[in-house]
């Protein structure tokens, strides 16, 4: 399919049921849907199904659209909402039933009986006219059930190509229910005709039920949008996402120090292949690039090593000023700074940002693994002090700290020639020293550069920690 545009002006929609919050795999159908129309120039509309009062709730509506926006993935139009539109498909499903397209049903459904089963079971079309009568007086509240014409139906999907289903197999399924609610194939038709939708991208565990939906728009007779059905995104252990393998509420995101842009260029990928290696991509590169035909047939797999890889990237193309605004929460939670400190640390916290923002993966990772910025070690690593901490060490830090306590002009490029020469004047490799003084400025055995790392935190810092380790070790 072409994806570019049309003479008729493409409108996709995003439609969730507020019955849960929303997760990763409704998040990229949404991005999948979004990136379509923004680069189409056509119209992205958002549809919430409630039409399940007793599950669908405000707040669950909500949680979705504070996700939607914190994706930066903004809707067109007002929202529709299918629990304002009763009447509209009670009239729809009269229309079916008046064109003898469909007929009442007054089969009581078992509770414990799968629906498919008990659509099988349904002989109401045999019922006279005095029989359904008889029923109507007795009180009985008839479904709607559509009458599945015999044949094939056929339709090309965007992904998985041109699809047939024999109608043999399709039972003949309830539109409207007793209590006057409508299903989910009667209520998704009437109204992605009614929005005007040309192109229905969702997963494709609405393939099984697209052949019902195309039964009704030939009833209505309405044209057919185009389909395209994703796969769906699969854990890390090849089965459906499960919590335990990433079926994370995108609102779990929010504070935990993946960024809006990370998540949304990761989810990209799940599925979709831009036509080249690029990997790390902004907002309008995805959307420059995408296309449906990039769309993958087979699933993807949600790995979260993957999306903090991701994440990383983007961390390291904000600025430190961008950047700041993310980790300021993460330092004050940890108690490493004061609000009212925040201010007169700024130009520190920048520096501290320059040099430590190329070792993130996580927005709090520097209140994590950078606390030494802020405070002296609190421990020194066992394991680094196996490996680099020998006989001769005390001796190499007392000469390296009496040299540096001398140095006048502070900065990495003097520090490191101080080093240096004293490693050369001890016939020794400059590791020797590097690696000692590394673990009593930060208590680990890796960091950011050493000398550029010790310019930002100041002399007298670093002079205060390199005695400490020489008394303490």
């Amino acid at each position: 399919m072409n994806d570019s545009m049309e003479a008729k002006q493409i409108r996709v929609r995003f439609a969730p049921s507020p019955t849960g919050y929303l997760h990763i795999g409704g998040a990229r159908t949404a991005l999948f849907n979004w990136l379509f129309a923004r680069k189409n120039k056509g119209k992205f509309l958002l549809r919430i199904e409630d039409t399940d009062q007793q599950r669908s709730t405000g707040e669950m509506v909500d949680e979705i659209l504070q996700s939607l926006q914190w994706l930066g993935l903004d809707w067109d139009e007002d929202i529709w909402f299918q629990s304002r539109r009763m009447d509209v498909y009670r009239e729809k499903a009269k229309e079916l039933l008046a064109d003898r397209r469909a007929y009442h049903c007054f089969c009581d459904k078992p509770d414990a009986e799968p629906e498919d089963r008990w659509q099988s079971k349904c002989t109401c079309h045999l019922l006279t006219v005095k029989e359904k009568e008889e029923l109507l007086n007795q009180g009985r509240q008839p479904a709607i059930r559509f009458w599945v014409p015999d044949g094939t139906t056929v339709f090309k999907d965007v992904v998985h190509g041109s699809l047939e289903f024999n109608n043999a197999e399709i039972d003949n399924f309830i539109i409207l229910r007793a209590d006057g609610t409508p299903t989910y194939y009667l209520a998704v038709v009437v109204d992605d005709y009614e929005m005007r939708i040309t192109h229905i991208l969702r997963g494709d565990d609405h393939l099984s039920n697209t052949p019902n939906q195309i039964l009704l728009y030939h009833a209505f007779g309405w044209d057919l949008p185009q389909f395209a059905h994703v796969p769906l995104i699969l854990g890390e252990d090849k089965k459906r996402l499960s919590k335990r393998f990433g079926a994370t509420a995108v609102s779990e995101y929010f504070n935990s120090g993946i960024l809006p842009e990370s998540l949304v260029n990761y989810l990209a990928l799940l599925g979709w292949y831009p036509g080249e290696d690029q990997e790390i991509m902004t907002q309008d590169e995805l959307i420059e690039l995408f296309s449906f035909g990039g769309i993958s047939r087979k699933s993807a797999v949600f790995d979260q090593a993957k999306l903090e890889w991701v994440n990383g990237e983007h961390i390291k193309n904000h600025s430190s000023e961008e950047l700041l605004k993310f980790v300021t929460d993460y330092l004050l939670n940890a108690n490493l700074i004061r609000e009212e400190e925040l201010e007169e640390k700024h130009d520190y916290l920048i520096k501290v940002l320059d040099l430590f923002k190329m070792r993130m993966r996580m927005v709090g990772d520097l209140a994590k693994y950078g606390r030494y910025f802020f405070i002296d070690p609190e421990r020194y690593d066992k394991n680094a002090l196996k490996r680099y901490w020998e006989k001769n060490t005390k001796d190499y830090l007392t000469q390296f700290r009496d040299r540096y306590e001398k140095l006048v002009n502070h900065n990495a490029g003097e520090i490191e020639k101080t080093l240096r020469v004293l490693a050369g004047e001890l016939s020794v490799a400059a590791a020797k020293i590097i690696h000692p003084v590394r673990i009593v400025l930060t208590g680990f055995a890796v960091s950011p550069g050493l000398f550029e790392m010790m310019e930002v935190l100041g002399k007298n810092v670093c002079l205060q920690r390199i005695n400490r380790g020489i008394e303490t070790i």
